[in-house]
């Protein structure tokens, strides 16, 4: 019981009940000491792992000390939201056809950040409506926040070697989005991890980004080189792409915790715009007005046109060889961008050594 007569532990259930009425699948509650995270994140940018991702390393101790970041804070609600949009055997055939697009599957529907934020709104203003005015702030993916850390010691999962999170029963594919709250509630257990011996989402990696069990390499890694990278992909590393467009879902299709995973009962996460079965030609055709339109309320839009015809072409240039291929390729020679015209000359020279095989 608080000191105004609310009973926190009647709240703390109410809120888990909410936050399923609203949509979320799960909701955990913990502290805010994450010390031994801190640690980790401290060790995992010492060794320049961030790469160009310079946000990670600025707000100081703000994204380990979560009452630095939002004075007040001394509980995090946690919840848990599914994305997968098809069966696993679908993006499986998507994967394998090296003249297919693969688009990672959360960025297949609607922006996660806005469908997660106005539920976590929903659901502070349901709590304010219960016991009146509280300190809460929401995040979803969007602030120094380690929503991983926060979640395992929620009892949401645990972070597989993958370093993403896993939960017994709903494997991996979901999103995360968090309240920082000063209602001192009750707090949930934190996670076990499950991961064994088993290295499947390590042998998989296509770049070997995943360097040792729980740390990868964000410099190697597919999501980090067509997303957050700007500016040129290391040569050596564009062969290893296959036909990744937009992110990597490799270490999550082979997990066998998936085996668990359900399809998302939110229509905002399913497929747009034939996203889920485009071809490689047909997505590289798009000028950047048909991008912008395209992708308008998707989080693949912040990556902008530039980068997503640089990835494109390299997938092209990875493709079987064909004189379609070669064809669409030679169609942006005359581009103005230093970037994706690199890009395409390689590619077309990648196609020129595959024929030569």
């Amino acid at each position: 019981m608080s000191k105004d007569g609310t009973d926190l532990q009647q709240l703390a259930s109410d809120i888990k009940d909410w936050g399923l009425e609203l949509g979320f699948q799960q909701v955990g509650i913990t502290n805010t000491d994450l010390s031994e995270a801190e640690v980790q994140l401290s060790h995992w940018l010492d060794a320049g792992f961030h790469g160009e991702m310079g946000y990670m390393q600025h707000h100081g101790e703000k994204r380990t000390r979560p009452e630095q970041l939002i004075a007040g804070t001394v509980r995090v609600i946690s919840c848990r939201m599914d994305y997968l949009p098809e069966p696993m055997e679908q993006t499986d055939e998507v994967m394998e056809n090296p003249t297919s697009a693969y688009i990672s599957r959360y960025a297949l529907g609607r922006d996660y950040h806005k469908v997660m934020r106005k539920k976590l709104q929903r659901l502070a203003d349901k709590i304010q409506s219960s016991i009146g005015e509280f300190g809460y702030r929401a995040f979803v993916d969007s602030a120094p926040v380690m929503e991983k850390a926060l979640a395992e010691k929620a009892g949401i999962g645990w972070i597989g070697k993958h370093s993403n999170l896993i939960n017994k029963s709903a494997g991996s594919w979901f999103f995360l989005g968090e309240l920082y709250t000063d209602l001192p509630l009750p707090t949930d257990s934190a996670a076990t991890e499950h991961c064994g011996q088993c290295n499947d989402c390590i042998d998989i990696c296509p770049t070997g980004a995943i360097v040792a069990p729980y740390t990868v390499d964000s410099r190697r890694c597919i999501s980090y080189l067509t997303i957050e990278l700007q500016g040129s992909i290391p040569e050596e590393l564009r062969p290893l792409m296959g036909n990744h467009v937009y992110g990597c879902d490799d270490c999550q299709q082979v997990c066998p915790w998936n085996r668990f995973a359900t399809l998302t009962e939110e229509p905002d996460f399913l497929p747009r715009h034939q996203l889920d079965t485009a071809t490689l030609i047909e997505l590289f055709k798009w000028d950047e007005m048909t991008f912008l339109k395209k992708t308008e309320g998707s989080a693949i839009r912040r990556i902008g046109h530039t980068s997503w015809i640089r990835n494109i072409a390299v997938c092209l240039g990875n493709a079987p060889y064909s004189q379609l291929v070669v064809d669409a390729l030679k169609a942006r020679l005359n581009d103005q961008h230093p970037i994706i015209l690199e890009h395409v000359k390689w590619a077309i020279e990648h196609q020129m050594s595959i024929k030569a095989l």
